[in-house]
């Protein structure tokens, strides 16, 4: 699924024609260059040869049927939860896993083998890596590995300069008392694909990156913080700054991974499929999608305002807003030239803070319908999210096959 990409180069050689005689006065010296090559001289293949990417011993076959998974916690991976997951994917038609790597507060689940400093500062001994892929390979779970990229608490308040700081220099949080790093820092992205470097060793299959982006809302306090713009000083309008540096950390990592042979993710706000781009948050879909080799919406019915997509109530109507969501999506991805796989991540819990009237239960017939509308637009691949860990028993989740 690795995507081909050019090495561009201009090559020119200057060539100094000195006089016979030895006399190298300023006004004998000739200089010419030559044009050799205007076009890429080097094309990497699809695939990087296996003899040039990082092996790392484990041995997980990306799943025939296309990736059905469920999100794992730091602390299910690492604790008696655990045996119950591995029990429902191998009872199941679930095959994978998208495991807690860096979680939402910016900790490291488990010692990553690092030689970064604040990488080794922020890890954890919650989860033994060598037990947990030792775990999925013997019970063929496809291992994901969830990276949170911007949201991070820990790098934020250990280093006030990679984040957003009011005038006092402390460092601003949300609502909920979180803490972001700022997407135009080079050093925050370098941090993150360290991590996913990592991993890719450890033995994850797939690095997913989550909450690659700007905090929402950011474009109501932009002028308000102090942070760095970095490369992207002066450059366009404030939207497509952001946009742009969103863009261009997804496109290095891509990069940058290539080499240890995992495939690539990212986790967006389904809305911005719907828009030209997410203009406070810096996500442009089809930027994105362009650099990816799957793209996770998070199209949870529950995430949707009242009337989206003319539906009263979403979170009532499972299978209609999945259905008109993939409307939007096919067309957009439709217009790509190599378009990423398609993998949304769907709601297994109930909203119950939406309020009375405003939700439903949700159980195995609204997993499942959310199921069958992916399905009905040709869509076979699924990721799972309750916070808890707590999944819908008596799920079927090849419904209509």
């Amino acid at each position: 699924m690795m995507k081909k990409f050019l090495i561009s180069t201009a090559v020119l050689i200057t060539m100094f024609c000195l006089p016979t005689d030895g006399a190298y006065a300023e006004e004998n010296l000739e200089t010419k260059l030559l044009k050799i090559n205007e076009e890429p001289i080097l094309k990497v293949p699809e695939e990087i040869p296996e003899q040039f990417t990082y092996d790392s011993g484990v041995e997980i076959p990306y799943p025939e049927e296309g990736v059905k998974g469920i999100y794992v916690t730091g602390h299910s991976a690492g604790g008696a939860r655990m045996d119950k997951l591995v029990d429902l994917v191998n009872d199941t038609e679930l095959n994978a896993m998208v495991i807690d790597v860096k979680d939402d507060f910016g900790d490291m689940m488990l010692d990553l083998q690092s030689e970064n400093e604040l990488v080794q500062k922020f890890s954890k001994d919650i989860v033994d890596g060598e037990s947990l892929m030792k775990t999925v390979e013997e019970n063929g779970i496809y291992p994901i590995a969830r990276i949170v990229v911007f949201k991070d608490s820990r790098l934020a308040q250990e280093r006030p300069d990679l984040s957003f700081t009011h005038e006092d220099g402390s460092v601003w949080e949300n609502g909920r008392g979180e803490n972001f790093v700022n997407p135009f820092s080079k050093d925050v992205w370098n941090y993150n694909i360290e991590i996913a470097k990592q991993a890719a060793k450890m033995g994850f299959k797939e690095i997913q990156f989550d909450y690659v982006r700007f905090p929402e809302g950011f474009e109501n306090r932009a002028d308000e913080l102090n942070y760095t713009h970095g490369d992207y000083e002066g450059e366009e309008d404030d939207v497509q700054q952001r946009v742009n540096a969103v863009t261009d950390f997804v496109a290095h990592a891509y990069q940058e991974l290539k080499p240890y042979g995992v495939d690539v993710s990212v986790d967006i706000f389904g809305y911005s499929a719907t828009l030209p781009e997410a203009p406070g948050i810096g996500q442009n879909f089809t930027k994105i999608s362009e650099n990816v080799d799957v793209i996770s919406s998070m199209i949870y019915p529950s995430h949707w305002g009242n009337g989206y997509f003319n539906i009263a109530k979403p979170d009532l109507e499972p299978y209609q807003v999945i259905d008109e969501y993939m409307k939007v999506e096919k067309e957009v991805l439709g217009k790509m030239e190599d378009p990423p796989t398609s993998r949304p991540w769907l709601q297994d819990f109930t909203a119950s803070y939406l309020g009375s009237g405003n939700y439903k239960n949700y159980g195995a017939e609204e997993v499942e319908a959310q199921i069958r509308a992916l399905a009905d637009h040709g869509v076979n691949e699924f990721l799972l999210w309750d916070a808890g860990n707590t999944y819908t028993e008596g799920v079927d989740y090849t419904p209509g096959d």
